[in-house]
């Protein structure tokens, strides 16, 4: 939907209750959550029904509402069956835990993170977690559990974040993220691994001999329940791997595998995990409500976008980043790939390549000229690499160039880099900015953890720590 087909162009008041549920989303819990609690349901689909009638009565853009319908049901269907499976599975550890083993294990989360998405693995470590440093559990080990675990970890893959997801619905090949987000990736775990570590190691020396010495087992004394859901985690991955065709496959795979993993759980299993459907319900929902009233903004900020002139990455980092610390970073994603498919594509290289494709490639000297030939020739190539059936079929769209067009241009795919990084990273900012952020402070205070509140989450933890780490990302690839 980044070029939609609309008879006219949707009004711009129309942004209003997308901008109203993200405000409501992110202080109706702080300041009447009782209420927000009882009610949300009705506010999100209240405002999503607005926005649904005036696409289908005023504007009569019915495959654009089918075209969202079927983008929220993959994606509720990736994070329903990921959180069922892993609450599938149950992690035991005994003894004391030091910050060398802390930090090994949270370089595993991250990295089980683009496996199991970050809710997936969030919702699997966090309880083992807890318990591995139980007698010296400081704000920090939940606080950065939520950096790198549930946000910066993911990273990698479109299974890792809900935003890096919606790219791949979107046309951004499975494997690019990880061949080209790899070096941010890596350079901000690193430094958050650093930092956790140099805090960790103050917080254990802290700690009474007395204490450590009761606690003092070996640390790797693991039990792993539920193993057999590795099983169902693998259908998972595997239909994140079709493209579409047939439709609902993939959907229906990610389906079974969760009920599958559901019905074969022994009860115990779940019960330690104090397993229930109650998170995976309010995210489905909420996105009911994200999902139908950002389309106005998407399809208004694609047709403006060409107004923005030639943004660097840098406004892309910090534009998706910022709005990523206090508003659902999968949305803000998606705004900003339509504002670089507003600003950027070349419709005269996509005719172009139109051209080629009709032509089988074989006239390349004829149909490539004019002032973009290495950009026409650059995106042929990304088709050839990412969509060879569909160039052999005739069946590549105008979506399929337009997306080659960035990802095969090494001067237009740093853009996408810049808001893959700002959407996952910024969105450790707030327990708001991504949605494993709220579970986890949830299971942690519900285990007698003393997670830090909302503002002292901002002062103590993001200014001080988060804040460098994105300033070096920034300085080192998008300034």
């Amino acid at each position: 939907m980044f070029l939609v087909a609309l008879t006219q162009a949707p009004n711009p008041w129309m942004i209003i209750p997308f901008a109203a549920l993200l405000a409501i989303i992110a202080l109706a819990p702080l300041f009447f959550g009782d209420w927000w609690g009882r009610h949300y349901p009705k506010v999100a689909f209240g405002l999503a029904a607005i926005v649904v009638a005036y696409y289908c009565i005023g504007l009569q853009a019915y495959a654009d509402v089918g075209h969202t319908a079927h983008e929220y049901l993959s994606f509720i269907c990736l994070i329903g069956s990921l959180f069922v499976v892993s609450g599938g599975i149950h992690i035991s550890v005994r003894g004391e835990t030091t910050p060398s083993f802390n930090t090994v294990f949270l370089f595993i989360g991250a990295l089980l993170a683009n496996l199991l998405g970050t809710t997936g693995a969030s919702m699997l470590l966090i309880r083992p977690w807890i318990r591995m440093n139980k007698y010296r559990l400081t704000g920090h080990h939940i606080v950065f559990f939520i950096f790198i675990i549930s946000n910066v970890g993911g990273c990698l893959t479109p299974i890792g974040d809900p935003p890096l997801f919606l790219g791949y619905l979107k046309g951004v090949p499975f494997w690019w993220v990880a061949e080209h987000c790899w070096p941010v990736w890596a350079t901000g775990l690193g430094l958050l691994l650093a930092m956790f570590f140099v805090v960790d190691a103050r917080n254990y020396r802290k700690a009474p001999r007395a204490i450590r010495a009761e606690h003092a087992e070996h640390p790797d004394w693991f039990r792993f329940d539920g193993l057999g859901n590795v099983f169902f985690l693998a259908i998972i991955i595997g239909a994140v791997l079709f493209a579409g065709q047939p439709p609902f496959l993939r959907e229906g795979l990610m389906l079974a595998a969760a009920a599958g993993s559901y019905f074969t759980t022994r009860r115990q299993v779940h019960e330690s995990n104090h397993f229930n459907f109650h998170p995976v319900k309010e995210v489905a929902i909420l996105f009911v409500g994200i999902f139908a009233t950002m389309m106005p903004a998407l399809d208004w900020l694609s047709v403006r976008a060409g107004a923005m002139g030639s943004p660097s990455p840098a406004f892309f980092y910090w534009g998706s980043g910022v709005l990523s610390s206090v508003l659902d970073n999968a949305p803000t994603y998606l705004s900003f790939l339509s504002a670089i498919f507003g600003a950027y594509i070349d419709p005269d290289t996509v005719q172009q390549v139109q051209h080629l494709i009709q032509s089988g490639g074989a006239d390349i000297g004829t149909y490539v000229h004019g002032d973009h030939a290495e950009q026409v020739r650059q995106t042929f190539a990304a088709l050839q690499k990412y969509h060879s059936d569909g160039l052999a079929a005739h069946t590549i769209g105008t979506e399929e160039i337009e997306m080659a067009f960035l990802v095969g241009n090494a001067a237009f795919n740093q853009f996408i880099v810049a808001i893959s990084a700002g959407a996952v990273f910024f969105g450790a900012n707030t327990y708001i900015g991504n949605g494993p952020n709220f579970m986890v402070k949830a299971i942690a205070d519900h285990q007698g953890a003393h997670t830090p509140s909302f503002v002292r989450y901002v002062t103590h933890y993001t200014l001080p720590i988060m804040l460098p780490m994105l300033i070096i990302v920034w300085l080192i690839f998008f300034r």
